[in-house]
């Protein structure tokens, strides 16, 4: 399979009506267990509020890694909005979580 510039392949993968649909699932559900990913932080900065903090590394990290994410999904030639959706609730979560572990 050839793949242009543009990040999306060319011939007969790029019509095939099954591949097309199986993407479009893969995609949805990789997006809504990313964004469960996030959400999991929640008890975290229950915990936060509730004077017992949580370490701020891991929180931090991946804030770091879904504004990669979320810059790479923006940026390439064609958004690529599952990215951009699925790691952009990881930019906010991660960053109340780590702010809420010196504000506890």
């Amino acid at each position: 399979m050839k793949i242009d510039n543009g990040d999306y392949p060319t011939g007969k993968a790029a019509v095939d009506p099954k591949r097309v649909k199986y993407l479009k699932i893969l995609s949805k559900l990789a997006t809504i267990m990313c964004i469960s990913m996030y959400v999991s932080y929640i008890p975290q900065i229950i915990a936060n509020f509730s004077g017992d903090p949580v370490s701020p590394i891991q929180p931090l990290v991946a804030t770091i890694n879904a504004t990669l994410w979320v810059g790479y999904g923006w940026f390439k030639t064609y958004k690529d909005w599952p990215v951009i959706i699925s790691n952009f609730p990881g930019i906010i979560f991660g960053l109340v979580t780590v702010i809420t572990v010196y504000l506890h």
